[in-house]
């Protein structure tokens, strides 16, 4: 790309020309200079120079409404750099793949080649219509955890109760060691579409997406259930993917800016990397709500010790009346998850 092209792109995404120095950011907002430097810097923005010209007037207005909405009390000034820093997180992945899709738009029309006129006009056209696609999305969904907010007015909201779950494509690291970059982009398209499709269907939400691996939550033990033993079932099914192997747990959730933390988390990880091709394993707390469901069948395995758990007593979920064919009753699952009755033997672990 030559010089003027960049520049005239960079004006239009920008919207407005580089003019302001940080410091005269600050003054032009009327907010401390250092305050603007932990903003930038915590939106995953490369670091200026105090006396390096590279802010527009959008920039400008972006710290006075930031200012406004601390000094209306809608935003804790001691949290504002860790908003500004989840913000700058997704938002930078989603301008990543974005830009992907420009170029490859670009170099894929011969007309384009080298008509700077016409790949400007090209970039103003979409540029709107993608702000009004992502306007759309996140309405929606602030409109969705608006509602289960609203009905969940017993907790609070940054920690509630939740079914936390890990499914992970097995022997992912071999796979990448013997399939080039385009087989391998396919694959993981394949999985994040099947990953996406499931869990939506069943209520649940993507935390986020690790490669091989999708983190997920859900309000409703039933429905955890079915997105892990379907992406299981489904990705069996389909000869261009993987096995993959599940872990979930349930329990309290510390939630804080799209992310999920605490020793439920942890111990929903740690069961996904102790399951078999192609099954689930869940927690003794999840493995009792799911116990007196007729469509599952839980079946307590010895404790074993796993990093930061020393006696891990994992539960193996399959659907009713399949594999074994063999029913618990919730007591006997309780009986065994305790310790106080032999569990089931089960086969050695798998490896990835």
């Amino acid at each position: 790309m030559d010089e003027a092209l960049a520049r005239r792109l960079e004006r239009i995404l920008l919207d407005g020309k580089r003019k302001y120095t940080r410091l005269q950011v600050a003054e032009r907002a009327g907010v401390a200079p250092e305050r603007t430097k932990r903003l930038w810097r915590a939106l995953g923005l490369a670091t200026a120079d105090d006396d390096e010209v590279v802010f527009t007037d959008a920039d400008v207005e972006a710290v006075r409404i930031v200012d406004r909405l601390v000094a209306a009390g809608l935003l804790d000034e001691e949290l504002e750099t860790s908003v500004a820093r989840a913000v700058g997180l997704h938002l930078s992945r989603l301008a990543e793949w974005q830009a992907d899709l420009l170029w490859s738009l670009v170099a894929d029309n011969p007309k384009l080649a080298g008509d700077e006129q016409r790949i400007g006009k090209l970039v103003q056209q979409v540029l709107p219509e993608l702000e009004r696609v992502q306007n759309f999305v996140w309405r929606r969904h602030l409109a969705a955890y608006s509602d289960r907010l609203l009905t969940a007015a017993d907790e609070e909201p940054d920690s509630r109760t939740e079914v936390v779950g890990f499914v992970d494509m097995v022997g992912y690291t071999r796979m990448t060691r013997r399939v080039n970059e385009a087989e391998l982009s396919a694959v993981l398209e394949r999985f994040e579409t099947l990953a996406s499709d499931v869990i939506a269907e069943r209520h649940g939400r993507i935390v986020k997406m690790i490669g091989d691996e999708v983190l997920f939550v859900c309000d409703d033990p039933a429905d955890a259930a079915e997105i892990a033993l379907t992406l299981a079932e489904r990705s069996a099914e389909d000869e261009e993917l993987p096995d993959v192997r599940a872990g979930m747990a349930s329990g309290r959730v510390l939630g804080r800016f799209g992310d999920v933390y605490g020793s439920v988390v942890n111990v929903a990880s740690r069961l996904t990397s102790l399951a078999r091709p192609g099954t689930v394993l869940v927690d003794r707390e999840l493995a009792r709500e799911l116990a007196g469901l007729s469509e599952y069948e839980v079946r307590a395995r010895r404790a074993t010790s796993v990093r930061g758990y020393s006696r891990l007593r994992p539960a193996v979920l399959r659907r009713a009346g399949r594999e074994s064919r063999r029913t618990q009753s919730g007591q006997q699952l309780a009986a065994e998850l305790l310790g106080l009755s032999k569990p089931a033997s089960e086969p050695d672990e798998r490896t990835d």
